[in-house]
């Protein structure tokens, strides 16, 4: 297999070995940033227990809010696969966007124009400065990954993302896909 460097669009798969990090034990980052000066990414399979209309009330809708990372959380974040429908919205990778235009957000979803398929929110993010994720990876807390679709990631089943990786690297990886989440519960 080859070994990827960091890019926009890739993922940062955690790797097995990350356990007792809140954070980060077994999340999956997909990386909307990376430049000399650092990067920024977003975990897209941890989930909380609130909906966007719990910090928003005047968005009656149920939409899942993720745990984007420990950086920030205090702000709201979103990425989406319909930059005709929201103007500003930067490019990660093919088919995928960050950010945008909140206010025409707001409206798409109170006139349901856009769906939980199309977007995904998140509280805080994932940063890293100019040579700490680097650093990261030389210490194998992180493995390279790259997605099929890039328009599917805000789709996917975010329980089993994790596990669906690790089956997807196979060989040693494989081992993890069914181990529990605390070792101490084996």
């Amino acid at each position: 297999m080859i070994a990827l460097k960091p890019a926009k669009g890739l993922l940062l798969v955690a790797e097995p070995s990350i356990i007792g990090d809140a954070s980060f034990n077994r999340s999956v980052i997909l990386l909307a940033e990376h430049s000399e000066s650092g990067s920024i990414g977003f975990i897209l399979n941890k989930v909380l227990d609130f909906t966007l209309n719990d910090l928003i009330p005047e968005l009656d809708k149920g939409f899942k809010v993720y745990n984007g990372g420990p950086v920030e959380q205090d702000n709201l974040y979103f990425i989406h696969k319909v930059p005709e429908l929201i103007p500003e919205s930067i490019e990660i990778a093919n088919g995928i966007y960050w950010g945008g235009n909140f206010d025409v957000v707001k409206e798409l979803i109170l006139n349901d124009l856009i769906t939980e398929k199309q977007i995904r929110f998140f509280l805080g993010y994932s940063g890293w400065d100019a040579q700490q994720l680097n650093d990261e990876l030389n210490s194998n807390a992180w493995i390279i990954s790259t997605h099929q679709d890039a328009k599917d990631i805000i789709e996917r089943p975010y329980r089993s993302f994790w596990k669906d990786k690790m089956i997807e690297l196979g060989g040693d990886y494989m081992l993890w896909s069914n181990a529990p989440e605390n070792p101490s519960y084996n």
